[in-house]
């Protein structure tokens, strides 16, 4: 089953809007300038495994709830990451409340809970809030450690 919801990116390189697929092949680009777009997405229970386990970039998933306070200040951060990182990772965002199974899946005990997804695979995990800088130094450090 192909997901056809997408979502639209702001370029933050020219401005223009882009219509982005939650699920695709590749790594999104603007359609007017050709730079890498960042890519964030929601995703829950029933198209997790084609949105976040069948991407062909790492996937940084940030397992959130709305009530959570560290969960709101963490969401520009991964945001930030997301866009510094453009074309190297896909941002996927799950609330734990309204996606048990995943919620279960992934034993989360606190929120944020973050995972780096490999072709599926977890390679990374930390739960709790952390500034911008940190976070991209353990997602490209996460990255690194699986490439090499």
């Amino acid at each position: 089953m192909s997901t056809m919801r997408a979502t639209t990116v702001g370029c933050p390189h020219c401005g223009r809007t882009n219509r982005v697929p939650v699920a695709a092949e590749g790594r999104p680009k603007c359609g007017h300038c050709k730079r890498p777009l960042p890519w964030t997405v929601d995703a829950g229970d029933d198209d997790f495994t084609e949105v976040a386990e069948r991407a062909d970039v790492p996937v940084v998933v940030d397992l959130w709830a709305t009530w959570c306070g560290p969960c709101r200040m963490v969401s520009p951060a991964l945001e930030k990451v997301a866009t510094d990182l453009a074309g190297r990772i896909k941002l996927v965002k799950v609330d734990v409340d309204k996606n048990p199974r995943l919620s279960q899946r992934f034993e989360v005990q606190a929120v944020p809970t973050l995972l780096i997804l490999d072709q599926g695979e977890t390679v990374a995990r930390q739960a709790g809030a952390a500034p911008a800088p940190v976070l991209r130094q353990w997602v490209e450090q996460s990255i690194t450690a699986r490439k090499g």
